[in-house]
Parts: structure tokens; C-alpha cells; sequence
């Protein structure tokens, strides 16, 4: 397969091109794990097993979801994160739930603990420490 971006040959299972680092098969029937083909509709990539949940119906096929910002999810966790807004971000809703809930259910007094827990975070996020989102895609630059 060629690449979409600036037509280097790939090979038929890889992920992104190696020459410009683009994802193989953006906008087509494409797994976003390992760059196989995938019919529409399909929920599991035949190929590597990766879960096709984080694709949308496009239309006329699936396409990859846009990947979440590291600088967006850090600077959510060091300015909101004790509320949890950096980890609904993120889509670890169990994560952010608990944040909110120690924030508010203790009327403040636990928001110290919470305050701790995301600027730990914001800084492993900043630090490329975090890679991933709740979905196992990279965050972005």
C-alpha cells in the first residue's frame, strides 16, 4: 500500500509511514493498531485484535478519531485538574469522577489531596511520562 500523504510504499501492516509519519489509511476502511484493511461495521481488527470502538461511521467508512492534546490535557490538570476536568478530557471517567467527588463531597477539605493528584499528573502528562488517552491512542504535541 502507498502512503496518503506523500505515496511512499508501505508495507501492508504498518501503522504509519515511516518516511512522513502520517497513520496509514486515514479517511479509508483501515485499522488505527496496525494499518489492515477493515469492512465496515467490524468492531475487532482481524489482524492484530485491536478494538475498532474508538472509530466513527464517517459516512462512507470509518475514520480515526483526532487524537487528544498533551499541552490541552497537562495544563487541564495543573489548572482544573482537581476537579477532575483534565481526566474527563482524557476519557478516564472513573478517574475524574473520583476527583470531583473528592473536591466537593468534603467540602473542600479533600480538594487538597485532589490538588496533589492532578499536579502529579499534569506534570507526568507535560513530561511525556502519560502517552495515552482512555482509548490507548497517543496524545499529540
Amino acid at each position: 500500500m502507498y502512503c496518503k500523504n506523500c505515496g511512499n510504499l508501505m508495507d501492508d501492516h504498518a501503522a504509519v509511514c515511516i518516511k512522513c509519519g502520517v497513520a496509514a489509511g486515514i479517511g479509508k476502511n483501515f485499522c488505527h493498531n496496525c494499518g489492515a484493511q477493515v469492512g465496515d461495521g467490524q468492531l475487532v481488527c482481524i489482524q492484530c485484535g485491536a478494538a475498532l470502538g474508538n472509530m466513527r461511521n464517517a459516512g462512507y467508512g470509518y475514520a480515526a478519531q483526532p487524537n487528544k492534546s498533551r499541552i490541552a490535557a497537562g495544563v487541564l490538570a495543573i489548572l482544573l485538574g482537581w476537579l477532575g476536568v483534565h481526566n474527563f478530557y482524557l476519557g478516564f471517567t472513573g478517574r475524574a469522577v473520583a476527583q470531583l467527588l473528592i473536591s466537593l463531597l468534603t467540602c473542600g477539605i479533600g480538594a487538597f489531596a485532589s490538588v496533589i493528584w492532578s499536579l502529579i499528573e499534569g506534570i507526568l502528562i507535560l513530561t511525556r511520562q502519560i502517552n495515552y488517552d482512555a482509548q490507548g491512542l497517543p496524545l499529540t504535541e
